[in-house]
């Protein structure tokens, strides 16, 4: 109880003497260092609000405008037009008597310069809102950049060369257009004529048309109204309807993970790795919530889901989740062996160094305490089924003791994970373990995390780690982001004594981590919770391989989009496995509009078809391969430039269910599945990562589940020059499904061959670079 009794600040005593009056000044000092953090952040939320408020322009702009006046004024020249006579007029002369004439003066110019200064600010913002609504600079060739680009990009800069804050571009970034009914259902049929034999795409191009004729256009009506209503007219019901409304678990279904470098662990010290881990991650929420410019973004993106990156949970609902986030926490929840603590990191309002919170995570790992009954499988409850987990919730969680330790959970910065584990690429057979590693970090024993916070970190027991992120608050990019600046900073800022421990000093007297207390007599369900989450992770196969034959660099002087060249061997792998081919998901950003998330690029074109059937001809093949790969640029440009053709059709068919009308047209686009699901995880930070000098330093990237059971879920991370990082999941209960990551392997290497003949006589004398 020595902690309870610091906690106070004063006590006294009643005497026959009198009161006896017993000050704490260790607890007081504490209390009015908190405090002070406290009001140092409320004043930097006012600035930076004021800050941003006014940009593009600056506050001490302001004072510029009315010296510039006061000045006119003073040469006996009015700049009004009379406006600042007319001001003076309306004054309420009474309240002014006191002042002289001269006095009136000022303050009608100070009313007037305020005005004008707002008006300019508003005229500057809805000129920078105009030019970044001009995104044809995307589709010019590059090094054809055409003149109009060029003043378009020098306005930009102009108008922008204050140091902007992280949101300062918010109310500057254009909406998300609608697109029109015909275009959408043009791109549409056009998407699916190579997957559908001739009667099915006449039916479909039936279903369209009198779709158009009949519901579209009402339906449309009611979009464009959203559109002129909504910041954006997809996201809300994006995030409602595909996340949170999903009642099946999230755990393999949503959540996705990241991992750490392959080659190297800084440390295997599981203490220490956790206690930088932890640092880094509080510094860039320190970075988030002073609102500082985040690095990587050459232009303009929409920072909205940065803000519920930290403190946020995923509360279950019967019907429908609900993402709730607090303002600020100075803890995180940790579990470890079936045991859940409040670990702080914050004391008298200063972020413990790194050593202190390994000290305390040490705390932790020595603890000999064992579960309470029901504890250590707790978690599976976020891993199950949401509607039981709501039920279960609102029934023995919402008051008492377990109520308030939820509430740490939930409120907790984020979740942390001391597995008793070793994962890696590591042993005799590094290749299996890989796979193993990525399986942990999706699921993990099933009930060993909390998959409703917003990120969960996994911390090893030989110092290896990783995250698993909850996907309805964010997308992945930025959690890319965060963990790319957590590895980094783990790594090459904060980094290691020579014993493998954190750099820092140690306050002996921390309290220790806190032991969250629960009264479970919900075992039952507990386990129903757990057999539906261990039967989806038993399911699940994940397959990791970093393919170095080559890199972007190579691909590049091909004169290809690394990108596009790594789509075109997906549909070629996929067509060898399966001998057709298969409507196909690669995920793209619409981070250029105010609001915006994903929209969706469908890479299995006609163009990308064509080649693959033509593969044999290979002098034509590698004309079809060329306009394979423009065709999906172009259409990587349109998804990401609001033309999509997903999210149109997904809020056209959220609008016809609150009309209560049907469409047999949107009905069967819904419910087609998505057997090549793709994504690729952008490397934002290069510049915190010295692969040239430190080329082992190379982060493996993350994946996800299938979105489809006899599908595939295909992530992957171009890293450097001459390596792509791939993670491949299926499920075994679908026999169709095999080792697709070979097949991705051998793809990649015959279009690079046909590129380039030489390339394999050069792969084979060169074996050592095999993958």
């Amino acid at each position: 109880m020595a902690e309870a009794h610091q906690a106070v600040a004063f006590q006294f005593t009643i005497t026959p003497e009198g009161i006896d009056l017993h000050l704490s000044y260790q607890a007081l000092s504490q209390i009015y260092l908190s405090g002070l953090r406290s009001w140092k952040k409320r004043i930097s939320r006012i600035k930076n609000r004021i800050i941003k408020g006014v940009y593009p322009a600056s506050p001490s702009s302001w004072l510029f405008v009315v010296i510039a006046i006061l000045a006119t004024m003073y040469m006996q020249s009015d700049p009004s037009m009379g406006l600042i006579a007319k001001i003076r007029e309306h004054l309420p002369l009474r309240y002014y008597n006191f002042l002289y004439a001269q006095g009136q003066t000022v303050l009608s110019v100070l009313l007037f310069s305020t005005l004008l200064w707002l008006s300019l600010i508003l005229a500057l913002r809805f000129c920078l809102k105009l030019l970044l609504s001009y995104h044809r600079w995307m589709f010019e060739l590059h090094g054809r950049i055409s003149t109009k680009t060029k003043v378009w990009a020098t306005l930009v800069r102009l108008l922008s060369s204050r140091k902007p804050l992280l949101y300062s571009y918010q109310t500057s970034l254009p909406h998300l257009p609608v697109p029109s009914i015909k275009d959408t259902l043009e791109r549409y049929l056009e998407s699916v004529k190579p997957l559908l034999d001739v009667d099915g795409f006449q039916r479909m191009t039936r279903l369209a048309a009198e779709f158009e004729k009949s519901l579209g256009n009402r339906l449309q009506k009611y979009l464009k109204l959203k559109a002129l209503w909504a910041t954006n007219y997809v996201s809300d019901w994006w995030e409602e309807y595909v996340y949170l409304r999903s009642r099946s678990p999230i755990m393999v279904n949503s959540n996705y993970y990241g991992m750490d470098f392959l080659y190297v662990t800084p440390t295997s010290t599981q203490a220490a790795r956790a206690g930088n881990t932890i640092t880094a991650l509080f510094l860039y929420r320190r970075k988030v919530n002073r609102e500082d410019r985040i690095p990587g973004t050459v232009i303009p993106l929409c920072a909205a889901q940065c803000e519920r990156m930290f403190n946020t949970t995923r509360t279950p609902g019967e019907e429908t989740d609900v993402l709730q986030h607090w303002q600020d926490s100075e803890f995180v929840a940790v579990y470890h062996r079936g045991r859940y603590f409040r670990l702080w990191v914050y004391r008298a309002g200063r972020l413990l160094s790194p050593r202190e919170i390994q000290y305390q995570i040490q705390r932790i790992l020595d603890d000999p305490s064992p579960p309470s009954p029901g504890e250590d499988k707790l978690g599976a409850l976020t891993a199950g089924n949401r509607t039981p987990w709501a039920q279960m919730r609102k029934q023995f969680f919402s008051s008492g003791v377990n109520k308030r330790s939820l509430d740490c959970i939930e409120k907790a910065a984020f979740f942390v994970t001391l597995d008793d584990q070793e994962e890696g690429m590591m042993g005799e057979n590094p290749s299996v373990n890989l796979d193993r590693y990525a399986k942990s970090l999706l699921h993990g024993k099933c009930y060993d995390r909390w998959f409703d916070k917003s990120f969960s970190v996994v911390v090893y027991k030989n110092g290896k780690n990783g995250l698993n992120a909850e996907h309805s608050w964010a997308d992945a990019p930025i959690v890319a982001h965060l963990w790319e600046f957590t590895l980094a900073t783990d790594a090459f800022h904060l980094g290691y004594t020579a014993d493998g421990n954190c750099k820092g000093e140690i306050e002996h007297s921390l309290p220790p981590p806190q032991r969250l207390s629960w009264d479970i007599p919900l075992q039952m369900q507990v386990s129903e919770s757990l057999a539906v989450a261990q039967a989806l992770a038993d399911d699940v196969d994940c397959h990791v391989f970093p393919f170095r034959e080559f890199g972007k660099g190579r691909i590049k002087k091909m004169k290809l989009s690394p990108d596009s060249f790594v789509q075109l061997a997906l549909q070629l792998a996929y067509y060898r496995d399966r001998g057709t081919f298969c409507l196909t998901y690669e995920a793209s950003m619409t981070r250029l509009f105010r609001e915006g998330r994903t929209e969706t690029v469908r890479s299995s074109s006609n163009e990308s078809c064509a080649f693959v059937l033509a593969l044999e001809d290979r002098e034509h093949c590698h004309k079809l391969l060329r306009k394979a790969a423009e065709k999906h640029q172009n259409l990587y440009r349109l998804a990401m430039t609001g033309s999509g053709i997903d999210r149109h059709l997904f809020c056209l068919y959220v609008v016809s269910k609150y009309l209560g009308v049907e469409s047999p047209f949107l009905k069967e686009v819904l419910s087609e599945p998505w057997r090549l699901s793709t994504s690729q995880t952008p490397v934002q930070q290069m510049e915190l990562f010295d692969l040239v000098n430190h080329p082992e330093f190379i982060s493996l990237g993350g994946g996800f589940g299938p979105v489809a059971d006899d599908g595939y879920g295909v992530s992957y991370i171009i890293m450097g020059e001459e390596m792509i990082n791939f993670h491949v999941s299926c499920k075994h209960s679908c026999t169709e499904t095999v080792r697709f990551g070979s097949q991705i392997s051998q793809a990649m290497m015959d279009l690079m061959t046909l590129l380039n003949p030489d390339f394999k006589e050069a792969t084979k004398a060169n074996p050592d670079k095999q993958s």
